[in-house]
């Protein structure tokens, strides 16, 4: 799959979560996280030789965030603003042409989407998006509900199906089909 051939006028790329905790040594891993780098970079580099708008989404928890399991949540403390582990991978291509959009800023509400409580379909609209290109962490989890949550808001959604991995391999099978049965485009 060649996203130099893939990426149109009115095409944007969303990359999900591509953060050092999700990574392998972070505190909430996803195996094999940081394969999906150098496909990642790859069409990086096409949408900015296309021209095609990048939006980089991010867990930006505050300290004692709801979704901590030392709040009653279901996950380990992650993606605390301002560390380390929010930090998106070094070895991702961010620079500062990158739409960066925070989510799960909340004390008292977690966020999977990358169009939760961010603007985010509203910035697509204004830039005439019609179809997003969408890779990232994790596959079964924050990748899943962006997905779906953009279908909602109007965008045909293609998933960059070996560009993200699951948690858990088997809830990684059935996000595939949710998305697939949603109208997703799975490429």
């Amino acid at each position: 799959m060649n996203p130099d051939t893939l990426l149109q006028d009115h095409d944007a790329l969303l990359l999900v979560d591509v953060q050092n905790d999700f990574c392998p040594g972070g505190s909430l891993a996803v195996p094999k996280g940081d394969t999906i780098i150098p496909l990642l970079n790859d069409w990086i580099v096409s949408a900015r030789r296309n021209g095609n708008p990048i939006i980089a989404s991010r867990d930006w928890h505050p300290v004692e965030h709801v979704s901590f399991d030392m709040r009653g949540g279901p996950w380990p403390v992650h993606c605390v603003q301002d560390t380390k582990g929010a930090e998106f991978h070094p070895d991702l291509d961010i620079d500062n042409r990158v739409v960066r959009v925070s989510k799960g800023t909340h004390f008292d509400q977690d966020a999977y989407s990358a169009f939760d409580s961010t603007g985010l379909g509203t910035y697509l609209r204004r830039a005439n998006i019609q179809r997003l290109w969408v890779g990232g962490l994790a596959q079964d989890v924050c990748v899943l509900a962006t997905v779906l949550d953009g279908m909602k808001e109007g965008f045909e959604m293609h998933l960059i199906r070996a560009a993200t991995r699951p948690v858990d391999e088997a809830q990684g099978e059935d996000a595939l089909n949710r998305m697939k049965d949603a109208g997703a485009i799975l490429d």
